[in-house]
């Protein structure tokens, strides 16, 4: 009876061993199946991110580069005092327009009056003594023709006459200078401009080593100039050929990013070439009717050429930097791709794209963040009124 149950138990052990292994087996087979499922397609768990996408385009553009310059007046003049004396007035408003002639400053006049008077009296003393030895010269001739007087006292009468007339001369110089002395006693505008503020008050003494009394300067046109590496400058083309001077238009920007109404000409390419900066000065002529531009602006310079080309343009949104470039995702076969590009100049809210896409690639430029080079995408259009924004 013993013996019956414990060969009873004996079976059961087995039993239940037999089970256990065969359920070890088939967890270890399933959880192969799964991981070689896994391992098998590893592309289908990742989910294709939605994204915004444009067609670069490619559309006719002005070529066009940005460089940094300095407005200069044309005519630019600084106001001296050419005779010494006291300052009597002033008569212009500082920073107003003066024209051509206009009296800025009045010295004393009364000491260069004086001098002129005298300088004058002095002349008709020699044109006086002139007469009398004309007359004596006159006389000397009439006795030597009729043996009756020496040709000593006939060549004194010519030599005292011809000291006259050269007193006359020097005379009527003095008279001369002294009138152009009187005429510096007011200081007139030299040219037409604005005039800046005044460097020295009424009552003070003035004069050629006084400095400067104020600064006219000219208004319109004026002049625009920037400094351009000569290589940048040679290279500046349209349709594969060199532009001429006359093809190119100048566009300003102010600091506050205003655009300038007026557009301008290039009206000098300097023949030296700065070796310190590598850099050729360029000179450019802009209208000024309405005063806007002052001299001494800093601006921004756009040279524009008239032709335009046919160009590739993105949306700036559109790009991404890093340590090795920029560059922009196209959707290829559902996914997002790498392009490295480089970049020309802006157009309007767009980017011109020089090197990288041909035109007509699917450009991402919404969920930037979200994707990875290769990464699977689900690549909706922009609408075009979003594309600026």
């Amino acid at each position: 009876m013993m013996l019956l149950e414990r060969q009873t138990r004996l079976g059961d052990r087995e039993l239940i061993h037999r089970f256990t292994r065969r359920v070890s087996r088939r967890s270890i087979c399933l959880v192969l199946v799964a991981i070689f499922a896994v391992t098998a397609n590893p592309v289908t768990a990742q989910q294709a991110v939605p994204v915004g996408t444009v067609y670069a385009e490619r559309r006719p553009i002005s070529q066009s580069r940005d460089f940094v310059g300095r407005v200069e007046a044309i005519d630019r003049v600084s106001v001296q005092a050419r005779v010494t004396g006291y300052l009597e007035a002033i008569l212009f408003t500082e920073g107003d327009f003066v024209n051509k002639g206009d009296a800025l400053y009045q010295i004393e006049r009364g000491p260069f009056q004086a001098a002129v008077e005298q300088a004058q009296g002095a002349l008709e003393r020699s044109k006086a003594a002139k007469t009398l030895t004309q007359i004596q010269l006159q006389r000397a001739e009439e006795l030597l023709a009729r043996n009756a007087g020496t040709a000593v006292a006939r060549d004194q009468a010519l030599a005292a006459d011809r000291q006259a007339e050269g007193q006359i001369l020097s005379d009527q110089a003095t008279l001369d200078n002294a009138n152009i002395n009187l005429s510096y006693t007011d200081i007139r505008a030299p040219i037409s401009g604005k005039i800046s503020k005044s460097n020295i008050t009424v009552g003070n003494v003035v004069g050629p080593s006084s400095g400067i009394l104020t600064v006219i300067v000219s208004q319109d046109p004026m002049y625009v100039t920037f400094p351009v590496s000569q290589r940048e400058f040679l290279n500046f083309q349209a349709s594969g050929k060199q532009v001429n001077r006359k093809d190119i238009e100048v566009r300003i920007r102010f600091a506050n990013g205003v655009t300038y109404n007026q557009v301008g000409t290039i009206s000098f390419v300097d023949v030296v070439v700065d070796r310190a900066t590598d850099t050729v000065l360029v000179r450019a002529k802009m209208p000024n009717p309405d005063g806007i531009l002052v001299d001494g602006q800093l601006v921004t310079v756009t040279l524009q050429a008239n032709q335009p080309q046919e160009r590739v343009t993105i949306p700036q949104a559109a790009l991404i930097a890093d340590q090795q470039g920029i560059y922009v995702f196209v959707v290829e076969d559902g996914k997002a791709v790498v392009r490295r590009v480089k970049t020309g100049g802006e157009d309007g809210p767009d980017i011109v794209v020089n090197d990288g896409l041909k035109g007509g690639e699917q450009v991402i430029v919404e969920g930037l963040q979200s994707i990875r080079p290769g990464q699977p995408v689900q690549a909706t259009p922009v609408p075009a009124s979003l594309k600026t924004d």
